[in-house]
Parts: C-alpha cells; structure tokens; sequence
C-alpha cells in the first residue's frame, strides 16, 4: 500500500503527478469535513510552503505524521517546536535558491544606489532631451555592506559584494568565524557603519520587527535598506516615516508586510525600489525546489539521507516505500 502524503501548497502539475506514481496524494479538498477524518489517520506526510503552512490544529489531527516537506526557503508559518517534540522530520528547499535569492539581492542593491528607476523614468518621460543630463550618483566601489543574516545566502553575498568593491561586515545570531568578513554583535553598530545594510534572515517571531526604528535611523539620510527575507522583519511604519522625512535615503524591497497588497504610503514614495516577493523566481529554481520535495520524500521513505534538514526526528528510522 502507498504511503499517503497530503498537499498543502500549489505543487507544480508535474511534480505533483511524479509524487502520485509512489504515494496516495491527497489536496486541501480531501480533508475537509467531518466525513475526512479518517483519511487524516493515514497521513505520513505533509507538502507544504511558507505560504501554506501547517496550522497548529491540522497537525494535532495528523497522528500518523512523519515529515513535513516545505518546497520553499521559509517556514515561520509551521509549528517547528511543535514537530521536534512529536520527533517529525522536517526539510525545506533553502538550498535551491541561493544563487537567485544572492542574485536579485544584488539588482535590489545596484538598482537602488544608482536610481534604475528614476534613470528609466527620466529616459521614458522624455525629460532626458527637455532637461539635459540625470543628476550623478554615487560610486558603489569602496562603499560599506552590513549583511544581516550569515547564513548560506548571506555567505554567498560575500564574493558578489567583494565583486563589485563593497567592504562587507555582518551581525548574526552567532558569529561565524570561518566567513572571513568582520563580525558586529550590535544590530545597531552595524547600520550605524554601513552605507547599505542588506537583510537576509528568516521570518517568525524571533525575527519580527528587529529592523526597527533605531536600526533604520542609525543608516541614516544617505543610507540604504535592502530587505530580501521577509516583510515582517523590518518595522514598514518606521521605514516609511524614515524614507519621507529623510531618515533614511532609499529602500529596495522584495517583501513587504502585507503581500500581495503593500502599504500605497511606501509604493508610492519615490526613494524606493520595488520587485513582487520573487527572489527565488526563475524556472531553473522553482523546478529544482520542488525536486527537493520529491527528493526528501524518496529518502525518507527509502531511508536514505534528506537534504535541507531544518528538523531532524530523534533517529533516524528506516522507512519501507510501501510500508
């Protein structure tokens, strides 16, 4: 008999359709109402994003369970503590996005510091041949990078930033020696030294709001904020209060608090620079996230070794396929 998963997210059609050759799939309309609970019973795995989640009161009804497989970077919207104490597995797709998610971290921060947008403006608008020459920007060679977050992504935007003459420093949780770039324990030290300060933390509680007032004050009116981990990091009133009154020079942002509706106080200002949530957005690596998936549901299963572990149950047991 094939194990049963449930499919929380939208899986792409064929990945989706690959898992239905190994497992019994179910979707969010086969659970629903009373008359589902017995499939419930018979759930060992879960497909799920940061989007999706997996609530408190669904995973209570999943006795059964064994791994939860996230087919995105993030998972603040899945109860980790809850899933280590019931010794339930848990993988997510971090390891397939970090080129793209360095990648455009970088476009944020190049276009901001060089006004891509004002500059595509003045062209487009015809005020480059009616007022003459776009006023000239600053050099990025020689400028600072305060990196929050020294995880995978934050060390792959070492060599990018070195690439293009930028001194880069980082604060994290704990420090990493073995990243070779200079460590600030204070959030604030570290704005307070950087030009640009580049966000690249995960989401949930530990992180909300620690982009707060006194860190974006600290950066100052020639300043630039680069926020590619979520919208709840970075305390968006205060952003916004900096970037009119001149606290802060520019923003260039990727998430936002409330997706896919941002606040029109911050779109609509003009020392911003905007991109809708699509870090990880290419073909090449959504393909290669949900890969990730049916990997780790294949290891689990085959008792083989998973990728991306961010929960690793107490032992790891040996799994028949059809078991």
């Amino acid at each position: 008999m094939k194990p049963t998963i449930l499919i929380l997210n939208d899986f792409s059609a064929p990945h989706r359709e690959s898992l239905a050759q190994c497992f019994t799939v179910l979707g969010r309309d086969d659970i629903a109402g009373p008359a589902a609970e017995e499939g419930l019973y018979r759930i060992r795995a879960v497909v799920t994003d940061s989007g999706a989640g997996l609530s408190r009161d669904l995973l209570a009804r999943l006795p059964a369970l064994e791994i939860v497989t996230c087919s995105s970077a993030g998972y603040e919207s899945v109860d980790v503590d809850a899933l280590s104490k019931r010794g339930i597995a848990m993988t997510n797709a971090s390891e397939a996005l970090l080129d793209d998610v360095a990648d455009t971290a970088m476009l944020l921060l190049l276009a901001s510091w060089r006004s891509l947008v004002a500059a595509h403006r003045h062209v487009e608008s015809g005020d480059w041949g009616r007022l003459g020459e776009f006023p000239l920007q600053r050099s990025l060679r020689g400028k600072r990078l305060g990196i929050v977050g020294m995880g995978r992504i934050g060390q792959h935007l070492i060599g990018r930033a070195r690439a293009f003459g930028l001194e880069p420093a980082y604060f994290n949780r704990t420090e990493r020696p073995e990243v070779g770039v200079p460590f600030q324990p204070d959030l604030t030290d570290l704005a307070a030294w950087a030009d640009i300060l580049l966000v690249i933390v995960a989401g949930g509680e530990g992180t909300r709001g620690m982009i707060d007032e006194r860190v974006i004050r600290a950066l100052g009116p020639t300043g630039t904020l680069v926020n590619v981990s979520r919208g709840s990091v970075v305390d968006e009133p205060a952003l916004i209060a900096a970037l009119r009154d001149g606290g802060l020079g520019a923003a260039a942002l990727d998430v936002f608090r409330n997706e896919p509706h941002p606040d029109p106080a911050l779109t609509s200002l003009p020392n911003v620079t905007l991109l809708p949530h699509m870090g990880s957005a290419t073909v090449e690596t959504r393909s290669a996230m949900a890969q990730i998936v049916l990997d780790n549901l294949d290891a689990h299963f085959g008792g083989g070794t998973l990728r991306s572990v961010v929960v690793e149950p107490p032992n790891r047991r040996q799994h028949a396929r059809f078991s």
